[in-house]
């Protein structure tokens, strides 16, 4: 629900500070007071187009805050939770800004977000049924999308886009495969040819490593056997080897160490580098006991070594990244064996036509279901907007497969008792179309999950005892749900459970749109003036009594 609308330098609006209640609220004035001025600034705070003009002369810029109550509104809660846009428990602010260069900004609940993330978060709160809008109503697009809408096939009808897209795509592949069969062919040889040489060679990213390893240390086994020998020998050579020696200096410092104490902690150290050391000769001497000259082996890592380099140097790749290619191509290939398969292509594309039929056949079901309950309910609601034994209906008329199903969408209407159904671009009068649009509106707002309503002089073409009756509408529905009215009736505007006044006045040399909510006694007065024009009289002052039930 809206709570409150602040609005600063929008057009002819230099500051405005609203706040509204729940239930069904009329805002009326005078033609060009700029009644649709406030609607087209909640608009912007909701996600609206932004143009530069919409900044008051002379101004910096335009700003609008719109406040709603969310507690009711578990979706856009789980919304907001969702993209980390949470807000005070229970309210959703919206705020948009427009400088005078053309430039916008948008937040929600004080959080800069994108412009599609607003007009997401204002789906969830408002829906704006516009002035014009029965005369969208002509559009089979609209049809189609309403009757979706009603029939909760919203998200079928976006499986069976989706699937229409599979099959297309299918088609394409089965089409383009069979004009470029010699092209894929040929790349077929190619990958066929990459993989059995990368397979024949049996070549891993670890074998890299240790072949390399295994050729360094072939290629110089005579240096690191004469090497390993020739240090142990320093080791532990005779009486000359460093083991010798630090044995005998070990025994030296034993003796020195029972003569003075303090010589025990020298003493312990050399008894671990004594340790180290002879440890060291013993690793050295296995070491060499290990190591071979093995010509054959060297020989045999230095095949191997080439015949990777040479195979990486024929894919124009790095040895190490061989696998890699192998993979890549065996997945090329899969893919192109299956491109280049006419019947596995076929079959691929009747799958993918079998299942779009499938969900097709479900969207037509619940359109089906759909129209005839929605058709009983406008037809309902057409017997007391002076259309008495007129009929509503929906055909759906069978079509050659499309994204949008099996089916086309044609509302249809008979005006009244004894005229025959005829699509409703053919039948309806202005006037007629004005009031079958307002019952359509009505009843998918009596169904919509949008807890605010706004209709922008949706009563045009309307007048007398049928106008009172669409007050009667409004006001029920806003038992259910906020509904605001932008309207030039009376006998609507009387039906309202609060009532604004929309007005021009000079202000410091500019004129300026001025917005206020009326008291009981006030509405009398508006009322009247709706009624009688600029002069109020007494008799039309008592009228305007009687309507609001004075």
């Amino acid at each position: 629900m809206l709570r409150s609308l602040n609005i600063s330098d929008f057009v002819l609006v230099d500051r405005l500070e609203l706040e509204f209640g729940p239930g069904f609220s009329v805002l009326t004035g005078e033609t060009g007071a700029g009644k649709s001025i406030l609607l087209d600034a909640l608009g912007l705070a909701l996600g609206g187009r932004a143009e530069a003009g919409m900044v008051r002369a002379g101004a910096a810029k335009a700003e609008v805050i719109a406040e709603f109550a969310c507690d009711q509104a578990p979706d856009l809660q789980a919304w907001l939770a969702e993209q980390e846009l949470e807000g005070d428990p229970g309210t959703c602010l919206l705020r948009r800004t427009l400088e005078a260069g053309g430039r916008s900004r948008a937040f929600i609940n004080g959080r800069p977000v994108t412009l599609q993330q607003l007009k997401e978060a204002g789906e969830f709160l408002v829906d704006i049924h516009g002035q014009h809008a029965h005369y969208s109503l002509l559009k089979s697009a609209l049809q189609r999308q309403i009757l979706d809408s009603y029939a909760a096939a919203e998200k079928q009808a976006q499986a069976v886009a989706e699937g229409y897209k599979a099959w297309l795509e299918a088609m394409r592949r089965r089409q383009q495969a069979e004009q470029q069969s010699q092209e894929r062919q040929a790349e077929r040889d190619r990958l066929v040819w990459v993989v059995e040489e990368l397979t024949a060679l049996r070549f891993s990213a670890e074998e890299w490593q240790g072949l390399q390893e295994a050729h360094q240390r072939l290629a110089h086994a005579a240096d690191l056997l004469s090497g390993a020998q020739q240090v142990n020998l320093v080791l532990a050579g005779d009486e000359v080897g460093v083991l010798a020696q630090v044995k005998a200096a070990h025994g030296r410092l034993a003796g020195l160490a029972e003569i003075d104490p303090q010589l025990a902690e020298p003493l312990k150290l050399l008894d671990s580098g004594l340790i180290e050391l002879t440890e060291a000769a013993h690793e050295l001497l296995r070491y060499a006991d290990r190591l071979e000259l093995d010509p054959a082996a060297l020989a045999q890592a230095e095949a191997r070594i080439a015949a990777v380099t040479s195979a990486a140097h024929k894919f124009r790749v790095k040895p190490g990244e061989l696998p890699e290619l192998l993979q890549r191509s065996q997945a090329q290939l899969a893919e192109l064996e299956q491109l280049t398969d006419p019947a596995a292509l076929a079959e691929a594309e009747r799958s993918a036509e079998a299942a779009y039929r499938k969900q097709a056949a479900t969207l037509t079901s619940q359109r089906q279901a759909g129209a005839e309950k929605l058709a009983r309910a406008v037809t309902q609601a057409m017997q007391g907007l002076a259309m008495k034994g007129g009929r509503f209906a929906i055909e759906l008329r069978a079509s050659e497969p499309s994204a949008h199903g099996l089916e086309e969408i044609e509302f249809q209407v008979s005006p009244h008792s004894g005229q025959g159904l005829n699509a409703l671009a053919k039948t309806a009068s202005g006037g007629e179309l004005s009031r079958i649009g307002l019952s359509l509106q009505t009843v998918l707002s009596g169904v919509s999950g949008t807890p605010t309503l706004i209709f922008d002089e949706v009563d045009a073409g309307i007048g007398g005892g049928v106008a009172e009756i669409v007050g009667r509408m409004l006001a029920e529905l806003g038992g259910k749900r906020q509904v605001l009215c932008v309207t030039h009736l009376p006998q609507v505007a009387a039906c309202a459970g609060s009532h604004y006044s929309v007005s021009k006045a000079k202000k410091a040399g500019t004129v300026v749109s001025q917005v206020r909510r009326l008291s009981p006694e006030e509405r009398v007065d508006e009322v009247a003036r709706m009624l009688g024009g600029v002069t109020i009289t007494e008799t039309t002052r008592r009228h305007a009594e009687e309507m609001l039930g004075g």
